[in-house]
């Protein structure tokens, strides 16, 4: 069956204010330009998202976050300040309603039987944004919307998430930390930005903090070890993953050694545990990856790993 991939025009509109920004549209150019030239792009499906709905938002959402980067939203060229990296500019508000409506679409289409997995290529991230703040380049918390969406409208208490950027999950921690629906783990160089999660003490979650300079035999002893085992006592009804393939050796946005057979290795031992938990129902949400080319080559491997999992 073919992997959806959902994303949405207003993404690669939306400026985050500052010039140079790592965080820029020509990421999702070189996701979809290395699925075409990698050969993955027959493997998929392509969707555009719907909007969030507010009622979407605030099941992980304070109302007066909501309403904060509703009423930031600029007119014309203006730019709105939300924290010391996080700005909008006109076309952003709609980017990150698309962009969460992303999740909940990708949700929606696993559990209608439609796919079993999707990629949600989106962009503003969502994985720094909390219950009441923006943060980290993200407005709203793509992967917490899809799985509360998958709680209130498919009944699901037992959702996995899976964050291995090379920063801490710190928003998705904030909104799921204690909720026992949800089994969250989080790999992050530690320490650093946005500098917490090392000593997070939450029977929920498994944070794996490692040191500048992990590389993959060192990830992945860390994974096999503490999340693989984890997750299948869990046993989700549906896997979700905060993709961020910024632990890239090649991407300097942070100092782990991770290449793209460590993405396709932890896609296939994720696939695996959907396989045997619930029907293989996975969603993944992008997240960070800033160097172009690894990010590419990266995101096209996870992609490959879920369309060639049986």
């Amino acid at each position: 069956m073919t992997v959806a991939v959902i994303s949405h025009p207003s993404c690669s509109l939306h400026d985050n204010g500052f010039p140079h920004h790592p965080e820029s549209p020509e990421r999702l150019d070189a996701i979809n330009n290395q699925l075409i030239a990698s050969g993955v792009d027959w493997l998929i499906r392509h969707y555009d998202a719907a909007p969030a709905r507010r009622e979407h938002l605030l099941r992980v959402h304070g109302a007066g976050h909501v309403e904060r980067v509703f009423g930031a939203s600029p007119e014309g060229d203006g730019v709105a300040t939300l924290d010391g990296d996080t700005a909008m500019t006109r076309h952003s508000l709609e980017a990150a309603l698309h962009a969460a409506g992303a999740a909940v679409m990708g949700v929606d289409l696993v559990f209608g039987g439609a796919h079993s997995q999707a990629f949600c290529a989106v962009r503003p991230p969502g994985h720094h944004a909390g219950r009441d703040n923006a943060a980290g380049f993200c407005l709203f918390n793509n992967v917490a919307v899809g799985a509360a969406h998958a709680m209130a409208e498919h009944d699901m208490n037992r959702i996995a998430i899976v964050d291995f950027d090379v920063h801490h999950g710190d928003g998705t921690e904030n909104i799921f930390g204690g909720d026992e629906r949800v089994l969250l783990c989080s790999s992050f160089q530690h320490p650093f930005y946005p500098f917490n999660g090392a000593d997070t003490d939450l029977p929920n979650v498994l944070n794996l903090p490692l040191p500048a300079g992990t590389g993959s035999r060192e990830w992945r002893a860390a994974v096999s070890e503490r999340w693989l085992p984890a997750l299948r006592d869990f046993a989700p009804g549906l896997v979700m993953i905060s993709a961020g393939f910024d632990s890239h050796l090649e991407d300097d946005m942070g100092d782990f050694n991770l290449v793209e057979a460590d993405y396709a290795w932890i896609t296939t031992e994720l696939c695996r545990i959907a396989s045997e938990c619930c029907g293989q129902r996975m969603v993944s949400c992008l997240e960070g990856g800033y160097d172009l080319s690894s990010l590419g080559r990266s995101a096209a491997a996870h992609i490959k790993a879920m369309a060639e999992y049986h």
